[in-house]
């Protein structure tokens, strides 16, 4: 009944603790939900980012653009002033020139009137009999000079016509060029206005999605923020559920080490009767029963002496403490090791397992932390380590007395907790050369008293 109980007790237990691992196995796993996506959350905020930056990249080469197209209209505008002055100017050339074709036309009408009164005043003082012989000279000159003075007026009018009309043909050609040009240059001016507009309302649009963009970003920073915090909560309600459980794991692990020594102390009352009752039979010389001889051949196999299970913990000097499981390694072409690592933080200890000098100038010891970061020394370039010694490297908070050859960590006053550690030794070709891991991990040892069952039946 007993062993049936204790059986039952251990199946509870074994069944309690998969279901506390089943658990700690979600509660990671929900972990690594959250932790993935904050990082997708982290990647979407990047690339929002990223295209902010892009816009405004946009909005810049837009304004330089109307700038320049600001530029041109001006320019375009300042051709089209010029152009209206050089039409006005040809047009006040034109009337000069009708001016004075008008005004040497009125002069040679003058000249002819004063000719005409300078003939009838020399034919007034001619005398009458000589009167109709220079009248018909006077009538033959006057229609001499009449003739030439028309020919050379109409030359003359023919030639002022011609550079007229050439100069007016001018005028016009350089008009009409001119017109094209104006034209030309208000659709470019048109053209440039509905660019411009596009463009204006383009940069609107543009500062509109800025505006939202920035909104957005805003928007996805209080988001991520409380998701933080809400998955930062969760995460440490989780670690305190994992320290609970393991508290609680830890108890229970007690609970199992204390029911086994219940077991064991049993089985050897069990034992003890079991002997007692055979050396009565042979003292009283009577019979065992098949099933008794069964019994106690079955006792004999497992052994005359018992051995009854005693927990001891490691004790400190401040009262029980857990100790640390501790595994070293070094690489095979290295000669130098970590040989310790001081469980308080004060120093670490290299030790050159050959024969002959190695020298560690450049070497680095490094201090690696799961957690927090990490702590590195560098060693002195002149520093040699003689065959078979050691170097202990102490941090500055020691407080102890520093050797002749022992280096000094500054900086730093440990050289940190144990808890989960990993010391390295780098080459100057940061090649690792030496390893030293410490875990954290509470070790029960179990001593074990031999005792005979015939010792305790005289007991008894």
């Amino acid at each position: 009944m007993i062993r049936m109980l204790q059986l039952h007790l251990l199946v509870v237990f074994f069944i309690r603790g998969q279901k506390k691992e089943a658990d700690l196995a979600n509660a990671l796993v929900q972990w690594r939900k959250v932790e993935a996506a904050l990082n997708s959350k982290d990647v979407e905020f990047k690339n929002q980012l990223a295209e902010s930056k892009r816009l405004k990249d946009d909005i810049v080469d837009l304004q330089v653009q109307l700038e320049n197209v600001e530029g041109v209209l001006a320019d375009t505008k300042t051709q089209l002033s010029s152009e209206m002055l050089r039409r006005v100017e040809v047009e006040n050339q034109m009337q000069t020139l009708k001016e004075q074709l008008e005004l040497q036309k009125n002069i040679s009408e003058q000249e002819i009137l004063v000719i005409r009164s300078q003939h009838e005043s020399r034919l007034a003082e001619v005398d009458s009999g000589r009167e109709k012989e220079f009248e018909s000279k006077l009538t033959e000159a006057i229609h001499q000079l009449r003739h030439d003075h028309e020919i050379h007026m109409q030359q003359y009018k023919e030639q002022l016509e011609k550079n007229f009309s050439t100069k007016l043909q001018n005028a016009q050609q350089a008009a009409l060029e001119k017109n094209d040009a104006a034209s030309a240059t208000k659709d470019e001016l048109e053209t440039t206005k509905v660019r411009v507009e596009t463009l204006s309302s383009q940069l609107q649009q543009y500062q509109k999605e800025k505006l939202v963009l920035e909104g957005r970003v805003k928007d996805l920073e209080r988001t991520l923020d409380r998701e933080r915090e809400v998955w930062q909560q969760k995460v440490s309600q989780k670690e305190q559920e994992m320290l609970a459980m393991s508290s609680q794991m830890y108890t229970q692990l007690e609970d199992y080490e204390n029911l086994l020594d219940v077991k064991l102390a049993l089985d050897m009352e069990i034992n003890t009767y079991r002997k007692m009752l055979e050396v009565e039979e042979q003292r009283l010389q009577l019979s065992p029963s098949p099933s008794q001889r069964v019994s106690i051949s079955r006792t004999h196999e497992h052994g005359t002496p018992k051995l009854r299970g005693k927990k001891r913990k490691r004790e400190g000097a401040s009262g029980s403490s857990p100790a640390y499981k501790m595994s070293s390694h070094s690489a095979p072409h290295s000669a130098v090791s970590v040989a310790e690592v001081d469980t308080d933080g004060k120093y670490v200890v290299l030790k050159n397992n050959s024969d002959t000098e190695q020298p560690l100038g450049g070497w680095v010891v490094r201090r690696m932390y799961s957690d927090l970061g990490d702590i590195s020394f560098h060693i002195p370039p002149s520093y040699i380590l003689p065959g078979g010694h050691s170097l202990t490297i102490w941090a500055a908070g020691a407080e102890t007395e520093v050797h002749p050859g022992d280096l000094i960590l500054e900086g730093h006053r440990s050289w940190g907790p144990v808890s989960n550690v990993r010391v390295i030794l780098l080459n100057p070709n940061h090649e690792e050369m030496a390893e030293r891991r410490v875990y954290m991990q509470e070790e029960t040892e179990l001593q074990f008293e031999e005792e005979f069952v015939a010792g305790i039946g005289r007991r008894q």
